[in-house]
């Protein structure tokens, strides 16, 4: 029998739910509390806090390991301060290590995978040996199944952050791995911003239409959080704005001058950045902006449909663009960067010579990549997750992995 160790995971019950599912298998189930926000969600006899300093968390988590018998670590995001320490430590235990976050395609699919995302995954760059271990893997239905819930994830992840400000005593010397604005700026500004864009959602859906009717061919970038690991861990950016600055200046210097270039706003933006001026005095400054276009809405795909190449940092829409064949340019590091599939010649070079991924190499890769890390069901809404809480056991308990 093994011994699961649970640390942070989503603003909602899923881990607990799944250490239920685990122990009901007779497996050993233990949960450390770091914040109120993960207490909140589980607070059973099987969880404990840890109240120390960070300073003091490798040596606690040591002695935790071996007094329990500890066989697996299960967490959320391998970049967070106290899990990157657990990671580590658990490669020099010989610790099997699996980590979850939202899935690599969207919207009913979620992550569950050995050792980390990103750089840190474990998914081959090699296409020959991508050929290889997808060899006999079924082909993949990507029709929808199952539909999250905003609301239930927004109202979590609320009451947790400010439940750890409120309730800081608690856990006196927490640190916040998440590197977002504090609460009282967070989430107001994110509730203004879906605000705005609600009451502009006409003016935003003409503004779309008249960019799709415009004769003259675009590349798409689309935003990112400035807050996001995938950004401050994964990338060479220590925020969007330098990763727009690059974009803007390499597209004013070596895109056909008859191409344009569509931004679009990240949906979950909270707006304290205001990119429509970032862009606008960026473009104005290089002399392209007729040829700009900043976008705070629009049906992704249908953008990428049109669109004749994509540039991002390594957000899960280069994916979605590779399935939609069109050239993909990355920035920083994403698992479906692999020669073959995205551009491999550089920035500059891609205005012009980018081509579409190889038909029979994307198929093998994504084969693959759902095989070895992906399941299917969501984190928040009762159906989607209760089809992801019996997938994520048999995925732990699968010797393999």
């Amino acid at each position: 029998m093994r011994h699961f160790l649970f640390l942070q995971g989503m603003p909602c019950d899923f881990f607990r739910l799944v250490g239920d599912e685990l122990q009901r298998n007779g497996h050993g189930v233990s949960r450390i509390n770091l914040c109120f926000a993960d207490w909140l969600f589980w607070h059973d006899p099987r969880a404990m806090s840890f109240r120390g300093r960070l300073t003091d968390w490798d040596d606690f988590l040591r002695r935790f390991i071996a007094a329990r018998g500890v066989t697996d670590i299960v967490l959320l995001g391998e970049q967070r301060k106290y899990h990157k320490q657990a990671v580590a430590l658990a490669h020099e235990l010989g610790l099997r290590v699996m980590v979850t976050d939202f899935g690599y395609f969207r919207p009913d699919w979620i992550t569950l995978e050995a050792n980390g995302m990103g750089r840190d995954s474990s998914m081959p760059r090699n296409p020959a040996v991508i050929y290889a271990e997808a060899r006999g893997l079924p082909a993949v239905d990507f029709a929808p199944v199952f539909k999250d819930s905003d609301w239930r994830m927004s109202l979590g992840d609320l009451l947790g952050s400010f439940g750890n400000m409120v309730l800081k005593l608690l856990y006196p010397f927490y640190q916040q791995s998440i590197e977002r604005p504090h609460p009282v700026i967070y989430f107001p500004a994110m509730g203004l911003s879906l605000l705005l864009r609600r009451l502009r959602k006409k003016h935003n859906a003409e503004k779309c239409r008249q960019v799709g009717k415009r004769p003259q061919p675009f590349y798409l970038f689309p935003l990112q959080l400035d807050h996001d690991f995938q950004i401050r861990a994964y990338s060479p950016y220590k925020g969007m704005r330098d990763a727009v600055d690059e974009v803007l200046k390499s597209f004013a210097e070596h895109a056909p001058e008859n191409s344009e270039l569509v931004i679009k706003m990240h949906p979950w933006d909270p707006g304290l950045i205001n990119w429509k001026q970032w862009i606008g005095s960026s473009a104005k400054r290089l002399g392209i902006t007729d040829r700009v276009h900043y976008l705070e809405a629009g049906v992704l795909d249908e953008m990428l449909g049109k669109a004749i190449g994509v540039v991002t940092v390594n957000s899960t829409s280069g994916l979605r663009a590779l399935q939609l064949r069109r050239p993909v340019q990355v920035l920083g590091d994403a698992v479906f960067d692999i020669a073959g599939l995205t551009h491999a010649g550089g920035l500059h070079a891609f205005w012009c010579s980018a081509s579409a991924p190889d038909p029979n190499l994307l198929d093998s890769f994504i084969r693959l990549l759902v095989a070895r890390t992906q399941l299917r069901g969501v984190f928040f809404h009762p159906a989607g997750k209760r089809a992801a809480v019996s997938s994520f056991v048999s995925r732990l308990l699968m010797a393999k992995f």
